[in-house]
């Protein structure tokens, strides 16, 4: 009994110590636990950051080719002068005339009986025919469509038919909706599933001028009308629902795009790594389109019918889709730039090379400059002290730049990187950190 009241106290204490250290352990132990819990709560809100990030991104580059034919398609329909800069070098195309002239010749040369040619001429100016036709050989059908032909192309080669081409597509572009509805009249409509000019103002030229020559039964030929198909397309009724949904997409698609990857890219966790690689896909994207309208050229040429001419098809092809190559070539390379610049301005190992390299530049020069006693007065430290703020104003007026230019190319988004570039390199030359240093040691010397 006394041995238990001896104990008793120190039992006590030994038994509260172990409960403490039990405690303790415990509370370790749940705190062990929620950390494990929210680390598994924080890596399964990443994966599915990461997740939505990659969606949205890959949404966004699909739609990036898309959106580049709806803009193509909007801007080629809603601006009358940009479309006729499209098509207006086809006037001066030598397929494009010489399928043009040809057209005209066949449609001439229905009207003209050969065998009663020379006699339906009056006597007074049956030497002046005989002179214009000259010797004839034993074809005199080749003889005369050579004839006709080339007054054809005298004409087509002439300021008359770019007037007679420009006014036309000017008229198309008035009519185009009607026309791509199958109601549309005047020059321009759809006839067979496909879109044709009028040639018949060229057809009353070559008349004129043949007649001027001496072959004054060319008078008459009747008025005739001939059409020179400027685009075919088989199932043109599916490609008219196709091109009004392109053009009601013709801004907003664009923007979606733009927006899902930027959405992309700042839900993500790595937003700079994830910009690399979302502007990559989306370079990679515009280069699938840019094989997409190879391929496609290919397959259209090929579905042509014989009698179209192929070296005029492929003018007009390659004429018509020209600004959207432009386009393709313009967004590969921004894509191309943006990836250059995420990637610069991170934290690896080349890029911090590169970094220290272009640092290392301009403090040379900065250092010659210094002895030959240059010095950036008020403004060096007024550039250092706001380089950051500097920095994102020259990054906004690049962007701005870009977004205001009416049709850029690929050289305008390489020229607007190079100029902020530059001066981005007169700005790390004139924030001069060495400013403070120089006046520091000057006082000193002098109080020396």
């Amino acid at each position: 009994m006394p041995n238990d009241g001896s104990a008793g106290p120190g039992g006590e204490r030994h038994d509260a110590s172990s409960a403490d250290d039990e405690r303790k352990d415990l509370d370790h132990l749940r705190a062990r636990i929620a950390a494990l819990e929210a680390g598994k709560a924080a890596r399964a809100h990443h994966r599915w950051r990461s997740f939505f990030s990659a969606l949205l991104i890959v949404i966004g580059c699909v739609l990036a080719p898309l959106a580049a034919v709806a803009a193509w398609s909007a801007d080629e329909i809603g601006d009358t002068d940009r479309y006729v800069d499209t098509v207006a070098p086809l006037a001066s195309d030598p397929d494009i005339q010489n399928a043009a002239a040809t057209r005209v010749t066949d449609a001439v040369m229905k009207y003209i009986d050969l065998p009663k040619l020379l006699e339906g001429v009056a006597p007074a100016d049956r030497p002046l025919a005989e002179k214009a036709l000259g010797k004839l050989g034993d074809s005199l059908e080749s003889a005369v469509r050579s004839f006709v032909h080339d007054k054809a192309v005298d004409v087509i080669a002439s300021d008359t038919f770019d007037k007679i081409w420009i006014q036309a597509n000017r008229r198309i572009h008035a009519a185009v909706e009607k026309a791509l509805t199958g109601s549309g009249g005047g020059a321009v409509k759809i006839n067979n599933d496909s879109v044709t000019v009028d040639l018949g103002p060229v057809v009353d030229q070559v008349k004129q001028r043949l007649v001027a020559q001496g072959m004054t039964v060319a008078a008459k030929i009747p008025e005739v009308h001939t059409n020179f198909t400027v685009l075919r397309a088989d199932n043109i009724g599916k490609v008219k629902t196709y091109f009004r949904i392109l053009q009601i997409a013709g801004f907003w698609l664009p923007v979606l795009a733009l927006v899902l990857i930027a959405a992309g890219v700042l839900l993500s966790t790595h937003r700079r790594r994830v910009l690399v690689v979302a502007a990559l896909a989306f370079a990679f994207a515009m280069l699938l389109l840019g094989g997409g309208l190879t391929i496609f050229r290919v397959v259209y040429l090929n579905a042509l019918p014989d009698s179209v001419s192929q070296p005029a098809a492929e003018s007009v092809y390659d004429t018509l889709t020209r600004y959207l190559r432009t386009t393709v070539r313009m967004t590969v390379t921004l894509g191309v730039v943006i990836a250059l610049a995420a990637w610069l301005s991170g934290p690896g190992r080349w890029a911090t090379f590169v970094r220290q390299s272009w640092h290392s530049g301009i403090g040379a020069v900065r250092a010659s400059a210094d002895r030959v006693g240059m010095r950036t007065g008020p403004v060096g430290p007024f550039i250092r002290h706001h380089r950051t703020w500097i920095t994102w104003v020259l990054v906004g007026l690049a962007v701005l730049t870009y977004i205001l230019w009416s049709y850029p190319t690929a050289w305008v988004v390489v020229g607007i990187a190079l100029v902020w570039l530059f001066v981005m390199a007169l700005v790390e030359f004139l924030a001069d950190d060495r400013e403070g240093e120089r006046t520091t040691a000057a006082g000193v010397q002098a109080g020396s």
